[in-house]
Formats: C-alpha cells, sequence, structure tokens
C-alpha cells in the first residue's frame, strides 16, 4: 500500500481516463480493514465449532424479481445441474419442481415460496448417477456447499410471502429481464431485501430474447437500484450482434461457449489466448470490463490496491482469487454499494452453472452474517450477546444499577447455558398428506427430534415430533436442525408465522424467565386492503368452514378473517383481488371447505373525530360464555403517529404499536415486576401476573379496534389507554385471563361510543405507492388519466438520473456515465456518452393513488397502452376521506346513488 502523509493514494478509473493517476483519498478502506480478518470465516456463539465447519459450507438464498423474470425457470435448472433432478421442468407444462401447487401450475405463476436443498458442485454420487462430467465449469470451491434455496413470488399481490421469506435468508440473487430491464417489483423486492441488509447479486436473464440489452440494463441497475454494477460477465452474441451463445467471464478472463439447443452440457471453455485469435472482439471486450471491475473495486477495497501494486499496475494479472475474495468483502458491507452482475439465458440452459458458483463464493454462509435481533422483555440485542451473557436484561432503577449489574450479568449467562436452540417460525403450510407443515430457520443451538420446544409468542409447549429438510413437495426425515439450516417440523398444533421456538435444559414445560420471553425481530405483516365476505354452502358447513379458515390464516397471516355481528358475515381481507381469488381457490379446491366468496371490497379504516373521558367497564358472571370477574378503565383519542409514543413515566407501562394504533397498559401502583410501589397499594392475586393481564387488556383492546363504531371498519389512527387499578379492577381468584379480556373490550367499545356520540367516525381510505411501466407515447395520457381522472398525485417520471436515485432512497448519487456496460447488439459503433446514458426506453411513472380508483385499472392501462403498460402497488398510508369523496364512498357503501 502507497501512503503519503497518512492518507492512502487509490486509482482513478482506467475507464474514465485516457492514463493512469493517483489522487488523494482519506482513510477510505479503514473501515473495510476492521470489518474483515484474515480468516475467510469465524466461529461465533450461535455455533458450536463442528457445527461451524457445517456452516460455512451452508448457504441460505432466495431467489427474488419481478414477476416473468425467470425465477422459476431457474431455479429448474439449478436443480438439474446439481444432480437433484433428472428432467428440466418447464413452467408452461406445469412440469417444475417448486410450483407444485395446482393454481400455481394452472396460472403459471409462484403464488407461493417454496424451500428446497441442494449441493453444489454436484457430489460425485449425483455425477456418477446422472452419467454426467461435472456441470459446474470448474468451480473455485474444493467441496460442495448445502444450498438452501426459496424461490419466492413475483407478483405484487403477494409480497407478504417475499418478506417472510427474506427474513430468513443470507443472501439473494436478483433475477432481471434482459428485455425489460429493471422493473418496479424488482425494485421493490430489492429495498425490501436492504431492509434485513441481505447481500444481493444480479442475474440479467432472458439475453437470448430480441430486444434485450445486457449493457442498457446494467446501467438501469446503478440508477435504479442505487449501486455501482460490478460486471462480472459480459455476454457472448454470435458475429458480435447475432444469436445469443454464450458468456464471457470477466474474473476468469475466458469465455463460455454453449452448444445450440443442448441442455447446459459440453461447454467450451475458451481461454483469453485463444478468444484474442479467434474472437478478437469478445476478447477485447473481456479486457475491457476487467480493467473496469477491477477499478471499481479498487475504490472499495484496500487489499485489492496493494495486490494492485504488486501485480505491477497490472489489471489482468490479478488472479480470479483475488477479485472474488475483493468482491466478497465489498458485497458483506453494509451499504451494498457493489452489485456484482451476471449474465444468462436460462430457458436456454446458458450461464446457470457459473451463476451457482458465484452463490458459492460470494454470498455469506449463516456464521458470517449479523448477530440476529432479540428481544427478552423490554431488553433488545443480539442473541449472541444473550448467550454470551453480555446482555442486561433488567433496567436497574439509579440507585441500584451499580450493585446490581454483576447479578444481571450472571443471570444472562444462566440464560445462555440454558438455551440449548432458538428457531423462527417463518411459514406455515397445510399439506393434504403430511399435515401442517411449519417452516423454521435455526438460529442457535439445535433443534433435535421430540424436543420440547416453548413458543415464546403463544407462551405454550408441544413437541418437534418430526423434522423434515423439504426439497420443494418431497421431504427427508432428519433426526436434528443445526444453527443456519432451514427445516421443517410436521404436525405442529400452535405455531405462526414469526413465533419464536426456543429448546431449553430442565424437564420444566416451561422455562426459567425471563428465558420464556426471547422473541427474534418479528416478520411485520402489512395491512390488508381488500376484503369479501365468506359464507358456507349451508349451514351445517359453517362449522367446517372456520376450521378451514384457521388453517388458511396459519398459512398467509396477511389474510384476515373478522365477524360483522350485525349482519353475521366473515369477512376474509387480503393484499389485493388476485391474493384473495387465490385464498378462496385454496379454501375451496385445496381444504375442500364448501363455501362461496362474494363481492371484493375495499378495506376502509375509521378514525376518531376527539378523545373520549376515561371509562370503567366491569364483567361479573357468565356473560358472553366468559367465566369470571374483572374490570378495566379505558380512555381513547386521535392518535399522530408522529407523536411520543409515552405520556407518563410509570415502569409497568406496556406498548404496543400495531396497525396503526397505539395500545398503553399501565399499572400506576405497580413497578415493572408487578408488585405494590408501597403498603398501601393492593397486590395482584397469585394466579396472576403482571405480564398476562398487560396481555389479556391488550387483546381484548385489539378485539375492539378491529370493529369501528359508525362503519364497522377496523380503527386506525387510534390510541387506547388502559389503566389497571387492583383495588378496583381485581377480585382475586374471580378474576381470570378471559374476563380481564371481556373488560378491556367492553371499556374500549364503550370509550369509542363517548367519543363518537356527538359526530361520527371519519373515513380512511388507503392510499397506494402505483408505478406504472408505459412507453414514451403513452405517457402523457396516462398522467392526465391518474392526475385527473383518478385524483392521483404524480411523485416522479421515470427515465431520469435524478428521479431513478430518488426512487432508490437517495442513499448515494451514482453517475451513470462512470458505469462502465458493454455494448448492446444493437447499438451503433457511433453511440457516445449521452446515448449511452439513455436506460430504459420506457418510462416509468410513480404516483400515490387512492385504492379506490385503482380498481379494475390494469384492463383500462392496456386499453390505453395497446397491451404494453404494467403497473404494480402496494400501501402507502392511509388518508381521510373528505368533501365530495367522502359523500361518494359513503352513498357506496349504504347501497345510495348521488
Amino acid at each position: 500500500m502507497v501512503v503519503s502523509n497518512g492518507r492512502v493514494l487509490r486509482y482513478s478509473t482506467l475507464a474514465r481516463s485516457s492514463k493512469l493517476h493517483l489522487q488523494y483519498y482519506h482513510g477510505a478502506f479503514s473501515s473495510a480493514r476492521r470489518a474483515f480478518s484474515s480468516s475467510p470465516w469465524r466461529t461465533s456463539s450461535l455455533h458450536t465449532s463442528a457445527d461451524a465447519q457445517h456452516a460455512h459450507k451452508t448457504r441460505n438464498i432466495g431467489i427474488i424479481a419481478h414477476i416473468d423474470a425467470g425465477k422459476t425457470t431457474t431455479t429448474e435448472r439449478m436443480l438439474y445441474y446439481s444432480g437433484h433432478t433428472r428432467r428440466i421442468g418447464d413452467v408452461d407444462e406445469g412440469s417444475t419442481v417448486t410450483d407444485f401447487l395446482p393454481a400455481e401450475r394452472a396460472r403459471g405463476i409462484t403464488i407461493q415460496s417454496a424451500a428446497i436443498t441442494f449441493e453444489w458442485p454436484p457430489t460425485e454420487e449425483c455425477a456418477s448417477r446422472r452419467g454426467d462430467s461435472t456441470h459446474s465449469l470448474q468451480p473455485r470451491a474444493r467441496f460442495s456447499h448445502n444450498i438452501n434455496l426459496i424461490d419466492t413470488p413475483g407478483h405484487a399481490d403477494f409480497t407478504f410471502e417475499v418478506r417472510r421469506s427474506l427474513r430468513i435468508l443470507d443472501g439473494a440473487v436478483c433475477i432481471l429481464d434482459g428485455v425489460a430491464g429493471v422493473e418496479a417489483q424488482t425494485e421493490q423486492v430489492w429495498h425490501q431485501a436492504g431492509e434485513w441488509k441481505i447481500p444481493r447479486i444480479t442475474y440479467v436473464n432472458k439475453l437470448d430474447r430480441e430486444g434485450a440489452a445486457f449493457g442498457r440494463t446494467v446501467r438501469e441497475i446503478g440508477s435504479r437500484l442505487n449501486g455501482w454494477p460490478a460486471v462480472c460477465q459480459i455476454p457472448w452474441f454470435e458475429g458480435g450482434k447475432g444469436r445469443f451463445t454464450g458468456i464471457g467471464d470477466v474474473i476468469n478472463l475466458q469465455g463460455y461457449l454453449y452448444p445450440q439447443g443442448g441442455d447446459g452440457k459440453g461447454v467450451q471453455q475458451i481461454p483469453l489466448s485463444v478468444l484474442d485469435k479467434d474472437y478478437p472482439e469478445l476478447g477485447t471486450e473481456l479486457k475491457r470490463a476487467r480493467i473496469a471491475l477491477v477499478e471499481l473495486l479498487s475504490e472499495h477495497d484496500e487489499e485489492l490496491v496493494e495486490a494492485f501494486f504488486e501485480m505491477e499496475e497490472d489489471h489482468l494479472a490479478i488472479t480470479p482469487a483475488q477479485i472474488l475474495d475483493s468482491l466478497r468483502r465489498s458485497l458483506l458491507l453494509d451499504d451494498c454499494s457493489i452489485i456484482p452482475v451476471f449474465a444468462g439465458a436460462s430457458f436456454r440452459n446458458i450461464g446457470v452453472q457459473p451463476l451457482l458458483n458465484a452463490v458459492n463464493n460470494l454470498l455469506p454462509s449463516p456464521i458470517e452474517r449479523p448477530d440476529p435481533e432479540v428481544s427478552i422483555g423490554r431488553a433488545c440485542g443480539g442473541l449472541s450477546q444473550l448467550i454470551k451473557g453480555e446482555l442486561v436484561i433488567a433496567n436497574a432503577s439509579d440507585a441500584s444499577a451499580r450493585s446490581s449489574k454483576k447479578t444481571q450479568q450472571l443471570k444472562g449467562a444462566e440464560l445462555g447455558n440454558t438455551l440449548q436452540g432458538c428457531a423462527l417460525a417463518f411459514k406455515v403450510v397445510n399439506d393434504a398428506k403430511k399435515g401442517v407443515l411449519v417452516y423454521i430457520r435455526v438460529y442457535s443451538g439445535t433443534i433435535e427430534r421430540n424436543a420440547l420446544l416453548y413458543n415464546t409468542n403463544l407462551q405454550n409447549s408441544e413437541r418437534a415430533g418430526t423434522l423434515l429438510r423439504m426439497y420443494a413437495s418431497d421431504s427427508v426425515p432428519v433426526q436434528s436442525l443445526k444453527a443456519g439450516e432451514i427445516g421443517v417440523i410436521a404436525g405442529s398444533k400452535f405455531a405462526r408465522t414469526g413465533d419464536t421456538l426456543i429448546s431449553y435444559s430442565g424437564n420444566k414445560a416451561v422455562p426459567p424467565e425471563p428465558l420464556n420471553l426471547l422473541q427474534l425481530r418479528p416478520i411485520n405483516i402489512p395491512p390488508p386492503v381488500f376484503f369479501a365476505a365468506i359464507e358456507p354452502n349451508s349451514l351445517r358447513e359453517e362449522k367446517d368452514m372456520h376450521e378451514k379458515l384457521g388453517l388458511l390464516l396459519r398459512e398467509d397471516p396477511s389474510l384476515q378473517v373478522t365477524q360483522d355481528e350485525d349482519t353475521g358475515q366473515t369477512l376474509l381481507s387480503g393484499m389485493g383481488e388476485l391474493h384473495l381469488e387465490i385464498a378462496q381457490d385454496r379454501l375451496v379446491n385445496d381444504l375442500k371447505a364448501n363455501a362461496r366468496m362474494g363481492k371484493i371490497a375495499i378495506g376502509y379504516r375509521e378514525t376518531l373525530p376527539k378523545a373520549s373521558k376515561s371509562i370503567t367497564k366491569s364483567l361479573e358472571g357468565d356473560r358472553a360464555a366468559t367465566k369470571g370477574k374483572g374490570a378495566c378503565e379505558a380512555l381513547v383519542e386521535p392518535w399522530d403517529q408522529s407523536d411520543d409514543k409515552l405520556s407518563n413515566t410509570y415502569e409497568s407501562t406496556s406498548v404496543l404499536e400495531q396497525d396503526g394504533n397505539l395500545i398503553i397498559v399501565q399499572a400506576p401502583s405497580l413497578d415493572k415486576r408487578g408488585r405494590p410501589i408501597n403498603s398501601d397499594n393492593v397486590s395482584l392475586p397469585p394466579h396472576l401476573s403482571l405480564t398476562e393481564i398487560q396481555t389479556a387488556y391488550t387483546n381484548g383492546a385489539l378485539a375492539a379496534l378491529s370493529r369501528g363504531p359508525s362503519y364497522l371498519y377496523p380503527l386506525r389512527n387510534t390510541k387506547v389507554t388502559l389503566t389497571l387499578r387492583p383495588e378496583e379492577h381485581i377480585f382475586g381468584i374471580e378474576t381470570t385471563y378471559a374476563s380481564l379480556t371481556s373488560a378491556a373490550r367492553l371499556a374500549t367499545i364503550a370509550a369509542f361510543k363517548d367519543a363518537t356520540k356527538e359526530v361520527p367516525t371519519s373515513l380512511m381510505e388507503p392510499v397506494m405507492n402505483v408505478d406504472i411501466s408505459i412507453d414514451e407515447a403513452s405517457l402523457g395520457s396516462i398522467i392526465q388519466d391518474i392526475s385527473s381522472t383518478r385524483g392521483g398525485q404524480i411523485v416522479s417520471l421515470g427515465d431520469h438520473e435524478e428521479d431513478n436515485a430518488e426512487s432508490s432512497g437517495g442513499r448515494k448519487h451514482i453517475d451513470i456515465r462512470k458505469i462502465y456496460a458493454p455494448k448492446d447488439p444493437f447499438e451503433s459503433s457511433s453511440s457516445g456518452i449521452e446515448e449511452h446514458t439513455q436506460v430504459n426506453p420506457q418510462r416509468t411513472v410513480k404516483a400515490k393513488v387512492p385504492l379506490r380508483e385503482m380498481v379494475g385499472y390494469l384492463k383500462h392501462l392496456r386499453s390505453m397502452t395497446g397491451g404494453r403498460g404494467t403497473f404494480v402497488m402496494s400501501v402507502d398510508r392511509f388518508e381521510k376521506v373528505t368533501g365530495q369523496r367522502e359523500r361518494a364512498v359513503i352513498s357506496e357503501l349504504r347501497g345510495e346513488t348521488l
């Protein structure tokens, strides 16, 4: 490394200058050096040394993309080349492994994420069984890696399915359509992955299609995904502009020539020296790409700069291993500044094996990921902190902090020793043959077969009777699941998506406190915006329908079921029209419920006009099948989410923010452990803890919030304050959890009525973020339709660098003029820098539009654009409906006409 006056000298990019020169750069590489040790991996406290060896060879990855980018097609090739399948499944034929649901095969789309495990490179056993030589194109890895792959949906209606999959991934492959480029849903899933700081690589697919433009897509990656594209492969076109025939490997400086019409076997690996002689255009472009790649990485990685000096400033002399290590170091940084780019055409069996090599070489193992976030009571931190005894569980008062610190740390260490395994349930599926399957990701320790698992969310226990490793719809029993692995618990009766499951030492049915409160970071569920009535075909089918709905909700928590007390109707709510249609199909055809669904409608919300007074309600005797006696004091008021959550300093206060509402449960006379603050205060009965009472009150408030007082829609932007006064609300042994829940519900409902006795609630409607992809010719008519006819607000018009940077979160400035991208086949030799900076010829209109105006919009959009327009949308916020729009909505709800 060269240093001048304590400042690191770096190379500026050769691709942007006619000759190499040096410039000063202050400490750019210090963070990268601190973040990575010289060893390729480390053993954390979440893994034993033996398990760490296994975890180092594990990759938990997901395939994410816009719909129809080729996720499932690529996955099928991965399974074939790994030896997992003997033939390549086809989406159009309905013969794919991962899309195995009847609805998926009928519609040709992925509806639910599928998990499958395979090895890459293929083991000798797989190769000999198939009679194949290696498919792996000389992988750098010296041993096979265990790849747990999750193929996710691309349709915006199934965004929760993507979110819960991203929650447990260590890396992701983002597939792009080489014709369409970076599409709207691509941006959404990319940034959702960014929320979990998941390292990602990109794969530009469908380069065999007419109109495919690798260079243009690379520039879009920079402008719309907000990172520097690191081009690791370039497409190889026959004669420079003909048929897509292979790829140029920038890292290894060689070409892969694929036989036409083959299945990916018999690939010719052609070194650079031969390319220069027989394919000079590809050889020249490959060297340009290598120079650009080394220059880009040198701006982010100090170690590559040192290697560059050692190689006497020769870009081509840098070894493939050095480049891969540099890419990996850059990729594992939190800001995702570097985005590796690979090329291929999965349907033509081109480029998939090198992509698998990139998964092994670049994406992290479980032990290289950040410490999983956990909460235990009010304490938050990392799971390894808890295990090592470094997480302070109790918040001691200032007076006793110094004397109690040692005790708290010892208690934390004891908790770590007691915890034997910790896992997150991220998916529940009801299989017709195997029953309920709970998909889990193990984060620490080991989950053994028949181990007693405690669900810290539901506060109950059950046995892990059968453990499975899934291969899409097939499975293999295993004895245990170790940290870093993804597997299935078969036959679970209670576990839901987002629940934390722990195993622990000892024979007690409940783990010691406060280990029973340990929870991994949950999966956020977006609010549903459409609903429809679900009715049984006959009264005798009603019980069965509700049981099947319960199974459906365990599978998909983004669905909600509510009961209209006035009409008796059961309402099913979801994320979109297609989401509800698929739910109905699953309910009727797969779960065999004899039921029918009514017309799909918009899920509005209500909000209070003013605050209520404090109201106390009591529950006595056997009311509504709830035995026991209890009471609760409630106060409700409008709430702005930007306001402070707490307005008092009671240490016994619990706070829950959910669905745009805030629920506060306070007990002024008790401390945080539920003990009286002074001798004059009344104690809680032995059978009820403060935590149980807070949970009961909270559940009662949630039940009340699900049904507004004026229009029967759920409430939003509402603050509910419930106060526990033991001397007035607790009646000894007569008070039960159920009676307190009912009392809290009654008190909250009474408070709602008090707040609306003069003025009814206001309606709130969902406002959507809408991204519309259209051609230039349709731009004017679409803007007019959105802004005038539909009452929307245009946020930005795509195809401008500044708009793209803003849509990507504005984290960093990416100058697309400085991005290396090979010339596309259709570009003329005279194309200048301005032409190169023109990314997608289509335009992306970003707008905020009321959902009411977007119902059935796809048909209208296709009519206006000649069938070429597409759009995706997601919930932005709920907004009050006012004036003429409010009168129109209310009249529509009442079946009236204005």
